[in-house]
């Protein structure tokens, strides 16, 4: 039995062959999606004229003591994966790879061959995992640009911002595109501005923009904290895109625990042991701000259930009674400090935002808990618990797309007047226009599934990535 595709992990790392899950093309009625889509994205013509927030500790230095303060989940997780000096993504600049060429998917029999030719190309770059933008290229990022230009009211000067933009394939997929199928003035007048945390992807992502030198007077990379809403400046009063390929899978989660189902919630801390030996769990009661922003998005919507649902639960709540046990819950602070800067810096911007809607196999307790692997000598290892994640090891979190809904709207501000809606001073935001989409449904509509097809028929962008989906999201101010 195939499993869905997973990242760092043994299925994609070992076993390609094993990876991808064949996916049954969710057959919408295509003059549902196109109404859908008009909705959102009304077609435009061209014209012819904060919350403070700890920094993270260093856990992997050789400075950590004993006696060090004990800090939140998320910053553990943020040095983990970040520490300039001792993150994963630090150590392993490798971690992601980049494909020499495009594969010929029109010479491959079909799956068997398609699978066999991955395994090949694991095999030579001993890399932790391909991006779907990567296996696809240049077809995947061509299907995003489509939408793009489809969708964008051109009157404007084109600004697109990329959150985590990899090795820049991406990027340079979409100004090719645009350079190609776009009127001249829109690609002449572009701007493309790649927003990364890590130096060597930021070096790296110049250069291979760069193999077409009409872009680079056009793309440039900022090299910070997209989250850190400083780093903004003022906030940019022009219809902008915001991309996020396999950003919101690794941005920081907090984690919540209580006894049981009718104990209060507790924060979740990590300390060093006492003997120094390793790393412990500690439990808080409920105080910091993102957390009980996250509870109060996560519940906002509890009263407002169908009745049959709130009957359904009665059962349910009654066995969690008789039979006690330990809840733990992780939470997408990340994400949610994340979109509140984005939202504060560009309250015109529109999104489109690609991820893992859930993860084959993972061991770490929890809902929404991640995947947590280290790979070396060409094997990967999945571990028990986030803690075994020291610098060596990749943590990515499943995303929840309705909780990312949620997070969209109240970092507006429309939800956030809700839920605060006995606070005349909250911001009234407006209601954005959102869509979820399996990618193989907005590649459909978007994109060349014919570059990607086999001999036989067998289409990995459309049969495979079942545990995949796009966001688009655009404000409703941008839409008349």
């Amino acid at each position: 039995m195939t499993g869905p595709v997973g990242r760092s992990h043994s299925s994609l790392t070992d076993k390609p062959s094993e990876m991808m899950a064949s996916y049954t093309y969710n057959k919408y009625a295509r003059h549902l999606l196109h109404s859908q889509l008009l909705l959102l994205f009304p077609v435009h013509k061209s014209s012819n004229t904060t919350t403070t927030v700890r920094q993270p500790l260093r856990f992997f230095s050789s400075q950590f003591v004993g006696d060090t303060p004990p800090v939140l989940v998320r910053e553990f997780i943020h040095s983990a994966l970040y520490d300039p000096q001792h993150g994963y993504f630090s150590q392993s600049p490798a971690s992601v790879g980049v494909l020499d060429t495009t594969i010929p998917f029109h010479k491959l029999q079909g799956r068997k061959a398609y699978m066999s030719h991955l395994e090949k190309i694991y095999k030579q770059n001993d890399v932790s995992w391909f991006t779907p933008v990567e296996l696809f290229k240049p077809w995947y990022a061509h299907g995003i640009a489509e939408a793009i230009l489809r969708t964008t009211n051109l009157s404007f000067p084109l600004k697109i911002y990329e959150i985590g933009g990899g090795s820049g394939t991406c990027a340079k997929g979409i100004m090719d595109y645009i350079m190609l199928n776009a009127p001249t003035r829109v690609y002449s007048n572009m701007s493309y501005t790649s927003v990364e945390i890590s130096s060597s992807l930021a070096k790296k992502q110049m250069e291979t923009v760069g193999e077409v030198s009409s872009h680079l007077s056009k793309f440039k990379v900022e090299c910070r904290d997209a989250a850190d809403r400083a780093g903004w400046g003022d906030a940019e009063q022009q219809p902008c895109w915001v991309i996020m390929l396999e950003v919101l899978d690794n941005l920081p989660h907090d984690l919540i625990y209580s006894e049981n189902q009718v104990s209060p919630w507790m924060e979740v801390w990590v300390e060093k042991q006492q003997d120094r030996s390793g790393l412990s769990e500690l439990y808080k009661p409920m105080q910091d701000p993102l957390i009980k922003s996250c509870l109060d998005i996560l519940n906002v919507d509890r009263d407002y259930r169908p009745q049959d649902t709130r009957e359904a639960s009665l059962p349910s709540n009654i066995w969690a009674k008789i039979f006690p046990k330990p809840r733990r819950c992780w939470l997408p602070t990340g994400c949610l400090k994340l979109l509140e800067a984005l939202h504060g810096a560009l309250p015109k911007m529109s999104i489109i935002a690609s991820d893992f809607s859930y993860l084959p196999d993972v061991k770490v307790p929890g809902e929404r808990a991640p995947l947590v692997s280290t790979k070396k000598d060409g094997s990967s290892s999945d571990h028990n618990t986030y803690l075994d994640a020291k610098g060596d090891a990749d943590i990515f979190f499943p995303t929840d797309f309705w909780l990312l809904e949620r997070i969209d709207h109240y970092s507006s501000g429309w939800l956030k007047s809700r839920i605060e809606r006995f606070d005349r001073s909250s911001k009234q935001g407006k209601k954005r226009r959102t869509i979820t989409l399996d990618t193989s449904v907005f590649m459909e509509e978007f994109g060349l599934p014919t570059k990607t097809k086999t001999k036989d028929g067998y289409n990995p962008l459309l049969d495979d990535f079942k545990n995949t989906k796009f966001y688009l999201s655009v404000p409703t101010h941008n839409t008349k």
